[in-house]
């Protein structure tokens, strides 16, 4: 079974940004945290293919 959710780290390496950027302007760019938990233990993840989709809509157009 493939991986469906990713932390906040994974993202950040697999964004190449760092961690910081994740938690203070991923949502903002676009990307839908996922909270797990509740109060100051919740964990943020971000859907693995939510990720995918939002790098392909990066893509700038050859012109």
């Amino acid at each position: 079974m493939t991986q469906q959710f990713m932390s906040v780290k994974e993202t950040a390496e697999y964004l190449n940004m760092s961690v910081a950027w994740v938690y203070r302007d991923a949502a903002r760019a676009g990307l839908v945290p996922y909270r797990f938990g509740c109060g100051r233990n919740a964990k943020l993840h971000f859907k693995v293919s939510e990720v995918q989709a939002w790098v392909k809509q990066q893509r700038l157009s050859g012109g």
